[in-house]
Parts: structure tokens; C-alpha cells; sequence
């Protein structure tokens, strides 16, 4: 029977072959096997193995394939039957493997027509591959992957050329176009009668600087999606157009090896997937923001870990503290959430300590200071006025750090300043003191009505300026003023529903339009 008659639907391209000390290197070979694609020009193309194949896989690695069959022997046997190939892996603990050598006498035994291929491991010398072999009777075709021999890439094509049955030099070939259409620029084909080793060395050279050119290109726009687009698309809610850029933006990483980018990549991607998670929040996806936040966390304390004096290795890290803090404290897991916030405030003392001047850093210490009234007002084993204390201290923090910001940073500034506002309303209010807290209340009001006179559009402020409504309105309630509450929240309700109409898939507006309907059915039934 002729040997393509044998290979007609073989169940395994390769049945790979090694030691158990080998195993490392036969997982990377392995994957690197199965995912090669052979050139599209010569798919299908007739050879002595068969047509030739899209791809490699499937191949059998019998300690991946096999973990716990019942007769190892019969399955391995039959493994081998099915196998269109051998590759055995060669080193001294392979020469000295019995199951090697009877892997290779049972492959010899039931495909005497079909090919055997050897691989020289990094570090095995060829006596390696004539102990296996020597008294065979067949002299396999070998990929030696030392340096000092084929190497890594050329062992490799070698390898791949054994196995589908096609010419090595198609796949050279291959292989060196895929690698120069990385390089966009012309590469001066006027130097062709330069030596090789002078043309290979320009190529390398100019693949480089282009590579670094493409690079810093894409990062100035991924730069760009993360803050002017980003805040327009904030500015007018749109959370579908705004999960659109995310997903662009990380893809741009997601081509590429993470293990090779430069820090500053690693720290703009681990920013990205700050935002990410936060925009996954305001969808109502939790999980996914907390795997995103997590992720995150991972990159950035393993940069920390590399410069723990650079400021922005320290402050990439304190917002994936930060991060995981508020996604504990959004769970009710406040024991967490305090742990995260600790360790967010000492890196923002840090970053003062470092540039006292950075009005940025003072900001990042007041946003501690503002996580800490957050956790202690949901806290019920805080004291009232403990939660007033901690929450009054952050908002003079931010008011002193919003005062010393660039003018690019002044309506941030002024956000936050309100927001700390509303948190030492919450706090006084859980001490009873509801006049303090109206007056609370009212300055942030007063802010988010001079933001929204200088940009009307803007619906994150809009958002600010309902949930101030529903603030103030619960205050009325309470004291006895029914209609200027009602009143507040129909104009809220009104509100909402303009900004549901711009962007129906935000759930967080959707949840503020039930909480208007709620909260005037209460007032109704309390006027009755």
C-alpha cells in the first residue's frame, strides 16, 4: 500500500515523542505546532504525506492527550497507528527513556512507510540522536533547535516542512514575507547588491524604527481616546459609543506580545482598564468591571514592584487600589474596602512626599480622604459624629487641592468639590443634623447649576444635579415640605427623561427614573 493511501485521514498530524524531564520544551513545541498555518498558495497541493494541510493540528502529546487512561499501552498504540508522522524529541533523558524507545519501535512497527522526524532539544548534543536511532535501520530527518545548529526559527520550519511534506524552502520563504510585512516603509531595494548579512541587518534596523513609529502613533490615539474623546463622550452620555472606543482601545494592546511593551504601555493599558471597568459598572455588568479592575491591579503592583520610587508607577498603582476598594465597597464588603482605601491614602501621601508642589498628588489625598467618609457613612459601627469629622476633613482637603489646579483641571476640580459636599450632607444627616445637611446639599447644587450654565449639554453634571434633587427632596420630605418635594422631584423626572431619550441603555438612569417614581407615590401617600 503506497504511503499517501495509508495517510488519508490520519487522526493525528504528529504523534510527539519525549521524556518526561522534556516537558517543557514539548508544551512550547507543541502549541507552536498546532498553531502554525501553512501558506495559503500551497494548501491542498498533492505531496507523497497527502494533500497539504491549512494547519498542523491536531497532534498527539500522549501526557496532555492521555491523564488518566485505563491502559496506557492500548492507547498509546493506537495513537501511533493514527499518527501521520513521529517526532521524537532528542536528549539524554529521551536516549535513555524506555518509553521512548519502545514509542519509536511501535510507530516503526505499525507505519513503515510514514515519515520520522527528530528534534534536538536546546543543549542535547547528535549523540543524543544516535542512541535513539542507530540500530533503527532508518535515519530520521532532524531539526537540531540549539543555537549553534537550525536555531529556534529555522528548527522549527524545518520541522513544520517534515511533517505536511512540502519543500523547506516554501516555508523560508513564507516566513520571511510575514516578517517584512510588518516594515512599511520601502527598505532602499537600491542595496541589493550589498552582501546578505548587510541587507538582513538594514532590514532588522528599519523594522525596528518602524515598529517603534507604529507604536507611538497608535499610543497617541489610544492616548487620546482615554481623554478628550473619552470626556466628550462622557460629557453626553454615550455609553455605547464610549464602550466602542474602549473596545478599539484594547484591542490595540491585545495584537500585541504585553510581555515585550514598554512600561508606559503597560501603565496607559492597566488606565485603560480602570475606565473599562468603571464604564462596565455604569452598564450594570459588576463582575466584569471587578475581573477588569483586577487585572489591572496585577500590571500596575508588578511595575511598582520593578521602580517603587517613580511617581508614576506609584500613582498608576494607587488607582488600582482605589479600584478594587470601591468595587468591595459597592458589594458591602466594607473590612475590604477600608484595606484598599489604606493602602490607596499611603501611596497618595507618597506622591506628596515626592512633589509637594503637584497639585494632582494633593488631589489623590483627598480622594482618600473622600473614600473614607464614603465607607465610614456606610458603616453602621461608626460613630455619627466620627463619619461628620472624617467627612468635613475630606471635603476641606479637596477644596484646598481644587484651588491649586491648573486651569485645564478647574471644572474636575469643581465636580469633586461638590461631591464632598454630598458626602458631609449624608454625614450630617445620619447625625440628625438636617439643616446642616440642606446646606450641604444646596452648595453642591449651587456648583453643579454654575457647571451646567457653562455647558448645558454636559450629562454627567445633569446626572449630579438629579441626584442632588433627590437628596434635597428627602430633606423637604422630612421636615414637612410635601409640595416644594414634589415639586423638586418632578423637575428631576423631567430631567431624567431627556437624558434617557439621548442614551436608553444606561441603566443607572434607569434606576434614578424608578427611584423618582418611588419616591413621589411615598410623598403622595404620606399627603393623604
Amino acid at each position: 500500500m503506497e504511503a499517501n493511501e495509508i495517510l488519508v485521514a490520519p487522526r493525528y498530524r504528529a504523534f510527539l515523542s519525549y521524556s518526561h524531564k522534556d516537558e517543557n520544551f514539548a508544551g512550547r513545541l507543541h502549541r507552536r505546532l498546532e498553531s502554525y498555518r501553512l501558506p495559503r498558495a500551497i494548501v491542498e497541493q498533492p505531496t507523497p504525506l497527502g494533500p497539504v494541510p491549512a494547519s498542523l493540528a491536531p497532534i498527539f502529546r500522549d501526557r496532555e492527550e492521555l491523564p488518566a487512561a485505563v491502559d496506557l499501552g492500548e492507547e498509546v498504540s493506537r495513537a501511533l497507528a493514527d499518527a501521520a508522522s513521529l517526532v521524537v524529541l532528542c536528549s539524554p533523558a529521551a536516549a535513555s527513556s524506555r518509553w521512548v524507545r519502545k514509542e519509536i519501535e511501535t510507530f516503526l512497527a505499525v507505519a513503515p512507510g510514514r515519515p520520522v522526524l527528530a528534534v534536538l532539544v536546546p543543549d542535547a548534543g547528535i549523540d543524543c540522536l544516535v542512541q535513539l536511532f542507530a540500530d533503527r535501520g532508518r535515519e530520521p530527518i532532524a531539526a537540531d533547535f540549539n543555537p549553534a545548529g537550525d536555531g529556534p526559527r529555522f528548527g522549527l520550519l524545518k520541522l513544520v516542512a517534515g511533517i505536511a511534506g512540502v519543500p523547506l524552502d516554501a516555508l523560508v520563504r513564507r516566513d520571511a514575507q510575514r516578517r517584512l510585512r510588518r516594515v512599511i516603509a520601502v527598505t532602499l531595494v537600491s542595496l541589493a547588491g550589498m552582501v546578505v548579512f548587510a541587507a538582513v541587518a538594514v532590514v532588522a534596523i528599519e523594522a525596528r524604527r518602524q515598529a517603534s513609529v507604529e507604536r507611538d502613533r497608535a499610543e497617541g490615539l489610544v492616548e487620546f481616546m482615554l481623554t478628550d474623546l473619552r470626556a466628550k463622550l462622557e460629557g453626553v452620555g454615550r455609553l455605547d459609543v464610549l464602550g466602542t472606543v474602549n473596545d478599539r482601545a484594547l484591542a490595540h494592546y491585545a495584537s500585541q506580545d504585553l510581555a515585550a511593551l514598554p512600561a508606559a504601555s503597560i501603565e496607559r493599558r492597566a488606565h485603560l482598564l480602570h475606565l473599562m471597568g468603571a464604564d462596565d459598572l455604569k452598564a450594570g455588568h459588576p463582575g466584569q468591571a471587578f475581573v477588569k479592575w483586577q487585572e489591572a491591579h496585577r500590571a500596575t503592583a508588578a511595575l511598582l514592584a520593578r521602580a517603587p520610587d517613580e511617581p508614576g508607577r506609584i500613582f498608576g498603582h494607587a488607582q488600582s487600589e482605589f479600584w478594587l476598594g470601591f468595587a468591595a465597597f459597592k458589594r458591602g464588603d466594607l473590612a475590604t474596602a477600608r484595606s484598599y482605601i489604606g493602602a490607596y491614602r499611603k501611596l497618595a501621601d507618597r506622591l506628596v512626599a515626592i512633589e509637594p508642589a503637584n497639585p494632582a498628588y494633593r488631589q489623590e489625598v483627598a480622594y482618600a480622604h473622600g473614600n473614607l467618609c464614603s465607607v465610614n457613612l456606610a458603616d453602621a459601627r461608626i460613630a455619627p459624629a466620627a463619619t461628620v469629622a472624617s467627612c468635613r476633613d475630606a471635603l476641606r482637603a479637596m477644596q484646598e487641592a481644587a484651588r491649586e489646579l491648573p486651569a485645564d483641571m478647574a471644572e474636575a476640580g469643581a465636580v469633586e468639590v461638590g461631591n464632598y459636599h454630598a458626602w458631609l450632607a449624608g454625614a450630617l444627616a445620619k447625625a440628625g443634623d438636617l439643616p446642616g445637611a440642606e446646606a450641604e446639599y444646596l452648595a453642591q447644587a449651587r456648583i453643579t447649576d454654575e457647571l451646567l450654565e457653562r455647558d448645558p449639554r454636559n450629562l454627567e453634571h445633569r446626572d449630579t444635579w438629579v441626584v442632588t434633587q433627590f437628596s434635597l427632596a428627602e430633606i423637604e420630605g422630612r421636615t414637612g415640605r410635601t409640595r416644594e418635594a414634589q415639586a423638586r422631584l418632578t423637575r428631576a423626572d423631567e430631567a431624567i427623561a431627556r437624558m434617557r431619550a439621548f442614551d436608553p441603555a444606561n441603566t443607572v438612569w434607569a434606576d434614578r427614573a424608578l427611584r423618582v417614581a418611588t419616591d413621589l407615590q411615598k410623598l403622595k401617600q404620606e399627603g393623604e
